[in-house]
């Protein structure tokens, strides 16, 4: 969502972003390593009924708003709006089902991501600033949250999915 800046921009957030997520890598490794098998929760108990029915209603959302949103009213600049808004949304879903109370605030900033996107362009924003704030915003987030998460299970606090 950083290709139509300005140069050097695509490039710069993207190198940052391979940075981050190589670092994320290596310190996921490390937390499944250090953490012992009895606390590792397999990622399948993760999945069940409430799961399924929540990526159906994502999906469902996702790809129908996106066809109106293309299709219909011809507004292909807030397309990374919508998909920001529905994936913070359902994180809302993931967080209660899980009992993951970071889960919360990262739909939130996904939501208020999706949603500054849509105002953007409301108010005659261009298309790289939507997407700079919705698209490589809501990769920021979701960025954060991981690390969270991952500094959190270095610390003991909680229990890793494998």
């Amino acid at each position: 969502n950083s290709a139509a800046l300005p140069t050097p921009w695509p490039v710069v957030i993207r190198a940052v972003g391979l940075v981050v997520a190589a670092l994320l890598v290596v310190v996921l490794a490390l937390v499944v390593r250090a953490t012992p098998t009895a606390t590792q929760v397999p990622a399948s108990e993760h999945m069940d009924r409430r799961y399924w029915l929540i990526v159906a209603l994502e999906a469902g959302a996702l790809f129908g708003g996106l066809a109106v949103i293309n299709g219909v009213l011809h507004r292909s600049a807030v397309s990374v709006a919508w998909v920001a808004l529905v994936v913070g949304v359902h994180f809302f879903g993931l967080a209660w089902i899980w009992r993951m109370p970071l889960y919360h605030w990262l739909g939130a900033a996904m939501s208020v991501l999706g949603l500054t996107g849509f105002l953007i362009d409301a108010f005659g924003g261009a298309p790289e600033i939507v997407g700079l704030v919705a698209g490589v915003g809501s990769g920021a987030a979701l960025y954060a949250t991981v690390g969270v998460a991952l500094r959190r299970a270095l610390r003991g606090r909680t229990p890793v999915a494998v």
